[in-house]
């Protein structure tokens, strides 16, 4: 499937979230309206970030494919799982020590998303409604399972799960139906109604949207599948107005939604490092915006070639960007000539 604006247009939006939401993050004990924007985030980013990986993916099965998809996904895995190792352990971070199947903070991702696309081996082979209704049912299941959380990220793996194969099963046309003028309409309502609700409720665990325990973790152990079902439909229900209204043409910083990858992975550097040295601090919306602008630039900074040039060998396996800027050098001619 070709590339197309509308998709790298969301995947930018929703990685700069995930930037966002995290820089944000520690201010959120302190003020109600930090925490309903950090939790309003947190209903829709990921699970339309997993909606639009399960859109592209194709889930042949055959060896190459597989062999493919540890390269691209294992591989950074491991490897960035030593390098943030040694990173926290720099900074001073407490939690510097994880074994190779306790994902690091965002890493998780990696690892989930190669265990979806072995899960979509199977699950392409059964009819599209039975198959996401295993998938929900699966994930309802797992958190009455306190055995079921970080390791090997496989609580994540099954919650989230049935977003990645409704992206499978969506097509464009489908897709272009968030796009309509009503659907739009409604969008904003409901992502005005869900605000609302969580600054009223400012007691919501964000464990629920976090997906890495168990109902018993979270405090409702005899009602927890009934509220994770509340909190798929409430994820499902943002993530289609968000994207309903993400632009569709091509714009300047368009681009940047095919890097999405190395932000993900190397703007923990940045986030961790504002943490353990404390560096801001929230008084007033004027620094909220700020934090803002911190986000975007740590996105444009990470998703900028020379970024791209220096780190494409741990995260694509490959040098052809270092090549490429090396023949421009040797190729360009001399001042004196």
């Amino acid at each position: 499937m070709k590339r197309n604006a509308y998709v790298d247009n969301a995947k930018l939006l929703l990685v700069y979230l995930v930037v966002f939401g995290h820089v944000i993050q520690p201010f959120t004990a302190a003020s109600t309206g930090m925490n309903t924007l950090y939790l309003w985030i947190y209903t829709f980013h990921m699970p339309a970030f997993i909606f639009l990986s399960g859109f592209f993916a194709k889930g042949s099965g055959n060896i190459t494919y597989i062999t493919g998809l540890m390269k691209k996904l294992l591989l950074p895995y491991v490897i960035f799982q030593m390098v943030y190792t040694g990173y926290f352990f720099l900074i001073g971070k407490e939690s510097w020590q994880a074994g190779i199947f306790y994902p690091h903070w965002s890493l998780w991702f990696l690892f989930s998303l190669f265990s979806w696309h072995m899960l979509l081996i199977l699950f392409k082979r059964v009819p599209a409604g039975m198959g996401l209704a295993i998938s929900v049912g699966v994930g309802l299941i797992v958190g009455l399972f306190g055995e079921i959380g970080h390791t090997f990220s496989l609580s994540r793996t099954f919650v989230f799960f049935p977003f990645f194969l409704l992206g499978y099963w969506m097509t464009n046309e489908q897709l272009g139906w968030l796009r309509r003028l009503r659907v739009r309409i409604a969008a904003l309502v409901v992502m005005s109604v869900i605000g609302a609700a969580i600054y009223f409720a400012p007691d919501f665990n964000s464990g629920w949207l976090l997906a890495s325990k168990s109902y018993n973790d979270l405090g409702m152990p005899d009602l927890g599948i009934f509220a994770r079902l509340l909190v798929y439909v409430t994820s499902g229900l943002m993530a289609a107005s968000v994207l309903a209204w993400v632009p569709s043409r091509h714009g300047r910083i368009t681009y940047l939604g095919r890097r999405t990858l190395y932000v993900y992975l190397l703007h923990g550097f940045f986030i961790q490092l504002f943490r353990e040295a404390d560096l801001f601090a929230v008084h007033h919306v004027m620094d909220v915006l700020g934090l803002a602008m911190v986000a975007a630039g740590i996105v444009f900074i990470l998703a900028s070639k020379p970024v791209l040039g220096v780190w494409q060998p741990l995260v694509e396996g490959k040098i052809a960007m270092l090549k490429r800027g090396n023949g421009y050098r040797q190729n360009r001619p001399s001042k004196s000539a």
